[in-house]
């Protein structure tokens, strides 16, 4: 059995051209710039932390707030980005036709050490500049710690938290739990002792 041809991108997508472009596959891609990147597939302990938030979040809010995971993400003023975050809650009621989150409210990214330096430095930026944007987390699977921005008034501020009894409290959905919620059945890696 054959599979079919993979359709390469052109070198300058913007986002429109991007969302109808189809390279055969079942590949997860972002656009950056106007440039096509491929996603690698997330390891178990990125999925588990990413389904424990969606389902803790998702019985937390009220419609018609919501939860979206693997969640579209176009940038206003910018017609050559499009994330998919790892989960977005956005309080616009869904559309049966919609390709991305509008007006996203908390952006949650689950960090792994191959992409941490690019969640930080290329998405953190572009997502406070999301005028909807109240809070972005960046959660750990290393440790129970959380980093938690949030918007108040025109500026940012960041905390750390950590523990697995700490709190993660989302002022801007009324949310509040313990970071062991989110990580329970996460297997954090230890450190080797010779």
């Amino acid at each position: 059995m054959g599979y079919p041809a993979l359709k390469q991108p052109p070198s300058h997508m913007t986002v429109d051209e991007f969302l109808d472009w189809d390279d055969g596959t079942d590949t997860r891609y972002e656009l950056i710039g106007g440039e096509v990147f491929a996603v690698n597939p997330p390891l178990r302990n990125h999925t588990r932390a990413v389904a424990n938030l969606a389902r803790e979040v998702g019985s937390s809010v009220t419609p018609p707030c919501g939860i979206d995971v693997e969640a579209g993400l176009r940038p206003l003023n910018h017609d050559d980005v499009y994330f998919q975050a790892d989960a977005v809650v956005s309080c616009v009621p869904i559309s049966p036709k919609d390709l991305w989150v509008p007006d996203p409210v908390v952006i949650f990214e689950v960090l792994s050490p191959s992409t941490e330096g690019y969640d930080r430095g290329t998405k953190v930026p572009i997502y406070r500049a999301m005028p909807t944007v109240q809070e972005i987390v960046l959660l750990s699977t290393m440790a129970f710690k959380a980093e938690l921005w949030r918007r108040s008034g025109g500026d940012w501020t960041v905390s750390d938290i950590e523990g697995k009894d700490a709190l993660l409290h989302l002022t801007s959905i009324n949310v509040k739990f313990p970071l062991e919620v989110i990580y329970s059945g996460v297997a954090f890696e230890t450190e080797k002792t010779d």
